[in-house]
């Protein structure tokens, strides 16, 4: 059984953010919770818990109300490198200096 666990404050207020995203974006279709839940293949006790953010609803979840309402690319591009300045920064920090070519075994260094 997992160990019981509460995430950190910028996590939830993240998830209450998303659910509340989520939550405006399925009224602004004017989208029942019951045809969001059965196209996100959920429960709509589980779209509620989707809605107010709830921590504790998995990920997979999240992505099937997301694509119900036809948001899921966002997703996708979450953690895209091109989103990531912090990772570039050290990914080009770890670029070698030089680059050394190697020979094969049957040239000479005279050429």
């Amino acid at each position: 059984m997992p160990t019981p666990h509460t995430p950190p404050l910028a996590v939830r207020r993240a998830l209450r953010k998303l659910g509340a995203d989520i939550h405006d974006a399925r009224r602004r279709r004017k989208l029942p919770m019951a045809v969001v839940a059965e196209r996100a293949f959920t429960s709509r006790s589980t779209l509620q818990r989707v809605e107010a953010g709830d921590t504790s609803v998995s990920i997979g979840i999240y992505a099937g109300v997301l694509h119900a309402l036809g948001l899921l690319d966002g997703l996708g591009q979450i953690a895209d490198i091109s989103h990531d300045p912090v990772g570039q920064a050290l990914a080009s920090a770890n670029l070698p200096k030089h680059i050394h070519l190697k020979r094969s075994s049957g040239q000479s260094r005279d050429g």
